[in-house]
């Protein structure tokens, strides 16, 4: 946010320390230019609600020293689960959403919501003691009516159109229920770590998603499904395009998901006689060296790069992020993305394009959407709330 006009609301405050960590009484009253009573009222709210501690050792500014104050990430936890098609994680977070401890399983997403969700609430029993949460993040692979807490629409996701995920949640916990599409919490945490305001997000697994973080704010569009490039079609290449007529599980042809994907991956190995069922089982194949693997993988890298060019040529993002299972096949992939985002696209938008893969592994989705879910929280009209209920 900006400090050229001084913040009004204790959240201004607290987003200061979440940002930055540790201040002292006279650091805030600089960087907001509020008066020293409006600072200690602030300061004075936040730490009586444990969100800040006072630690000693700031800076005397002539008179009595300046008492030092750090945001206190532990104050309460966060639940977050990530959703993806073929499993979900679930961990309780800290503030700053670093994960305390996580719990992992296999699920199908298209056997619906309340099969879904039903294991997740047992994935949270089994996490233990979560008396002070505070809140609740959700990711799905579709796209999400952020303000609703619903799928719209999503192209894998049957029986959950419309399905009030953050209610289903919210008959099970009294706290605020955050949903999210998955690959957008992703790229929320890759822009935090990475520094960066001006990022793509790619999350490559058993499907395909990309997540647009650009001026620091998450984009999702008017109808939450901003940046769902695996359901673009897929560029042409010369002469007629087979690759192009491929049928998707949305049920469209073409779809950048149904040559690139993992399960398109998983299928197009199999028709070649190579045992595989996951994406997991061709990374390891791309690792062996396997010739075939390898030859597809290499191709689908060329596709996304196709798909994303375009993204780059109209946002000129900073960075190009990628994870998921299939980040794991490495410059196999990468080589490809680069290829042809290169190729496609202006020196101007791509001399200091970064491309690269994500370095937070398989927890990266559940810390994006703690994050997001303290947002929230602690957001001007929600904090208020949150102040009454703990003081």
């Amino acid at each position: 946010m900006s400090w050229n006009d001084a913040p009004s609301h204790v959240s201004d405050v607290l987003s200061l320390f979440r940002d930055r960590k540790r201040l002292s009484r006279t650091d805030v009253m600089r960087i907001t230019g509020l008066s020293r009573s409006t600072v200690n009222q602030r300061l004075t709210s936040l730490h009586a609600a444990g969100l800040i501690s006072a630690i000693g050792g700031g800076e005397s500014t002539g008179g009595r020293p300046s008492s030092l104050f750090e945001f206190n990430q532990r104050r309460a936890s966060l639940l977050a689960v990530d959703i993806g098609a073929s499993g979900f994680i679930v961990a309780l977070c800290d503030l700053e959403g670093t994960p305390i401890r996580h719990v992992t399983r296999r699920v199908n997403v298209w056997e619906g919501p309340e099969r879904v969700l039903g294991d997740v609430l047992v994935a949270m029993e089994e996490l233990g003691d979560t008396g002070g949460v505070w809140g609740i993040g959700v990711g799905v692979p579709g796209p999400v009516d952020f303000a609703a807490g619903r799928v719209v629409s999503p192209p894998i996701m049957t029986g959950w159109d419309g399905f009030d995920i953050a209610g289903w949640f919210g008959s099970h916990f009294a706290v605020p229920v955050v949903v999210e599409n998955d690959a957008n919490a992703r790229a929320a945490i890759e822009a935090r770590v990475l520094k960066s305001d001006n990022l793509i997000g790619l999350k490559l697994g058993t499907g395909i998603g990309a997540g647009l973080v650009f001026n620091g704010q998450i984009v999702r569009g008017n109808e939450g499904a901003a940046g769902d490039i695996g359901h673009t079609r897929t560029a042409p290449t010369v002469g007629p395009d087979e690759v192009a007529l491929l049928q998707c599980r949305c049920g469209n042809e073409g779809c950048v998901e149904a040559s690139a994907s993992g399960w398109a991956l998983v299928r197009d190995l199999t028709a070649l006689g190579i045992a595989v069922t996951s994406p997991t089982e061709v990374v390891q194949l791309v690792i062996a060296g396997n010739i075939a693997a390898v030859r597809l993988v290499r191709q689908a890298g060329r596709t996304l790069g196709d798909a994303v060019a375009d993204l780059v040529s109209i946002l000129n993002p900073a960075v190009i992020v990628v994870s998921g299972q299939l980040a794991d096949c490495g410059e196999v992939l990468m080589s490809g993305i680069r290829e042809r985002v290169y190729q496609r696209t202006s020196t101007l938008a791509t001399r200091r394009l970064r491309i690269t893969t994500s370095t937070l592994g398989d927890l990266g989705g559940v810390s994006g959407l703690a994050l997001i879910t303290a947002d929230q929280i602690f957001g001007t009209d929600a904090i208020d709330e949150q102040l009454r209920r703990v003081v």
